[in-house]
């Protein structure tokens, strides 16, 4: 029993000793942090014989103070979450233009034009001949150029196009279908908010919000989800896509409407239906007082609306930088929901603006063509115009031009091209 006191008495002492006297460790946090012109995971500098010094970059060349234990473990810590290759700027470059299965195609709505080829790269050339419009910022002689006539993947892409208009015309008036009759009074209390003039395109805004988004999912990375003359159209007036592919295109969208709208009257059963959007009464005793040049005027803002917004979410390449293709469709599902609520119920009489020409031509054929119908086509139109004119005027690219954004982007290729030599240094011992 003595030796096991004397025992415990030692550890005791042992245990003590040890608290009072702890192991002195490195603070991360007083550890100075590396120069500007290394990165995490790379050799410091030191650790290269005979480094070759940068012009222009401060410390390149020279001898860092050695790598300490703290610093091994941040720099492990931070490779280990971030699991990215280091690569060059050159690589980086060619890692980004690498579009693997996907068509180049400058007008792909929701891809914010990260599916495109270099305009300056040699190798690209032959590609871009064939076509055009893999690169954006078109002249008129590569928007005009017939070559895409000859090219079977175009129409490839024209039938995918008619298959997914076709799909997204019967959907998205299937919901708001109705008797052809002229829509209800509004309330003298809530006006037209009590009535079905509010509710049924307040339900049908949010479903076809949900199929809108869904589709471009389903058919981005094979035409571009056009879905809509109005978007080719306006691709077409940016100078994003070519005139061969606007014909294609718009043909096959009409075709694919047309089709909806006979498969809409067979499920109706009957040729007496209207859909919101698509319908227009002037004149009746229920007070509708709508008129041709009413329902123009609100086609054409609503069309311009959409494009705005479309081309801000989906087309913008500045954009692929803060939510990118991953999240655009769904905002692009959230402009054409939006803008078809906004002019849906304010003006008695009118079902609001169509958004799509295909749409109500579709809607048209199941049912009768009013005398009116071509404002479904000439607002859209005109809309892609203006758009286009302001589009060119103040292209995406435009900031480019600014004197900051030049010094940034050459101090930027400075470091890196201090990152590509020090890697070369180190792969050569």
């Amino acid at each position: 029993m003595a030796v096991a006191a004397q025992v415990h008495q030692h550890s005791s002492n042992v245990n003590v000793n040890a608290d009072i006297n702890p192991k002195p460790t490195e603070d991360p946090a007083q550890v100075p942090l590396r120069t500007y012109d290394s990165l995490p995971g790379l050799p410091p500098t030191s650790s290269c014989p005979n480094p070759t010094p940068i012009p222009g970059v401060p410390g390149a060349g020279a001898s860092l103070p050695p790598t300490t234990d703290a610093h091994r473990r941040r720099d492990s810590t931070m490779t280990t979450t971030l699991q990215r290759p280091v690569l060059s700027s050159s690589r980086r470059r060619q890692s980004e233009n690498n579009t693997g299965m996907l068509a180049p195609f400058a007008g792909r709505l929701g891809g914010n034009q990260s599916f495109i080829l270099d305009r300056s790269n040699p190798a690209n050339a032959e590609l871009l001949r064939k076509v055009p419009d893999a690169a954006p910022n078109l002249n008129l002689k590569e928007m005009f150029d017939l070559g895409g006539f000859r090219e079977v993947d175009m129409y490839k892409a024209a039938v995918v196009e008619c298959f997914g208009t076709m799909i997204l015309v019967f959907g998205s008036a299937y919901d708001s279908l109705s008797p052809g009759t002229p829509p209800p009074k509004p309330s003298a209390t809530s006006g037209v908010f009590s009535t079905t003039s509010f509710l049924g395109p307040l339900v049908a805004a949010c479903i076809n919000t949900i199929l809108i988004t869904l589709l471009i999912y389903c058919f981005g990375a094979i035409s571009g989800a056009h879905l809509n003359p109005l978007i080719t159209f306006a691709t077409f007036f940016a100078r994003l896509a070519t005139f061969p592919r606007l014909v294609l295109y718009v043909a096959a969208q009409t075709l694919g409407g047309t089709l909806a709208g006979l498969l809409l009257r067979a499920a109706a059963g009957t040729r007496f239906f209207k859909v919101g959007g698509c319908f227009l009464f002037i004149a009746d005793e229920n007070g509708a007082r709508g008129s041709v040049s009413s329902q123009f005027v609100i086609e054409f803002m609503g069309s311009l609306l959409l494009l705005v917004m479309a081309f801000g979410v989906g087309l913008d390449p500045r954009q692929k930088e803060i939510f990118g293709p991953a999240l655009a469709p769904i905002l692009v599902g959230l402009a054409a929901g939006g803008s078809a609520l906004c002019f849906a119920f304010s003006t008695p009489g009118s079902g609001g603006a169509g958004l799509n020409p295909a749409r109500c031509f579709g809607v048209f054929v199941g049912s009768r063509f009013p005398g009116w119908h071509w404002v479904n086509w000439v607002g859209p139109l005109a809309a892609s115009m203006l758009h286009g004119i302001v589009y060119w005027i103040v292209p995406p690219g435009s900031s480019a031009q600014n004197p900051n954004y030049r010094m940034a982007r050459a101090s930027a290729s400075v470091v890196d091209e201090a990152d590509e030599k020090r890697i070369a240094d180190c792969d050569t011992v």
